[in-house]
């Protein structure tokens, strides 16, 4: 985990934490991490596979309750690919497509192997926003993604995922979910200076802002459910 959370780009980013506070965001000199096939997330999908195993199969037991063993998945900026991973090994038929780089999903790629799926795993390289997802999805997974980007750019990916959709479809998202006063609790609400420091207009959402994003976007009611043992939250939206 450290390698990815200590990589040199992140480290460089908060010594400039004094000018990015004082602009309001990264100076425009700075590269965009999130424009390009950055070899930075090659390292998040190896390094950051351990912290996330257990959040993939707590979601993976949500999503398969009353789904059968059957659940076309999309799981969007898939990286190491283990929430999709966990939702075929948990569900017998379920069939996952995973969007990525492609150096990302090379890493997807190996896990769906060593975990017996590849059969079921197929991979969509490419930008998330550009990429043909195709039809008919049960389920769509939208993990630690939505902080990146600011609002309106959250609502045109959601809008290309709800047109993927089958009726009575769901989305799950897991991110860091602040209470509604953006302070509490502390793990939550201090990821936005993360966000702050390495993205352009990367935030963090309540969940009222994100039951507002999904409806703009065509869905349709959200519930929040809290992990355990974890920061983050989890966010079910129905189709």
């Amino acid at each position: 985990m450290v390698k990815f959370l200590q990589h040199e780009e992140q480290r460089n980013n908060f010594l400039g934490l004094t000018k990015v506070v004082k602009l309001g965001t990264i100076p425009d000199t700075r590269a965009d991490s999130l424009g390009v096939e950055h070899p930075m997330w090659i390292e998040f999908a190896r390094s950051m596979q351990g912290i996330m195993a257990p959040a993939a199969e707590f979601m993976a037991n949500i999503a398969a309750e009353g789904a059968g063993d059957s659940l076309k998945t999309l799981d969007i900026a898939a990286g190491h690919g283990l929430f999709g991973i966990a939702v075929a090994k948990r569900c017998p038929r379920a069939e996952v497509v995973a969007v990525d780089w492609p150096g990302v999903l090379a890493v997807a790629e190996e896990n769906a192997r060593a975990a017996g799926v590849a059969d079921r795993y197929s991979l969509l390289p490419g930008d998330a926003f550009k990429a043909d997802y195709g039809s008919d999805y049960d389920l769509a997974l939208l993990t630690n993604f939505f902080h990146h980007f600011d609002r309106g750019t959250n609502v045109s990916l959601m809008r290309r995922v709800r047109e993927a959709m089958r009726p009575g479809g769901r989305v799950m998202t897991l991110e860091f979910v602040p209470d509604d006063d953006r302070v509490s609790p502390p793990e939550q609400a201090m990821f936005a200076i993360i966000m702050l420091v390495n993205t352009p207009l990367g935030d963090i959402y309540t969940l009222s802002e994100y039951d507002a994003m999904f409806r703009e976007a065509g869905f349709g009611d959200s519930k929040l459910i809290e992990l355990p043992n974890a920061p983050q939250r989890l966010i079910v939206t129905s189709a």
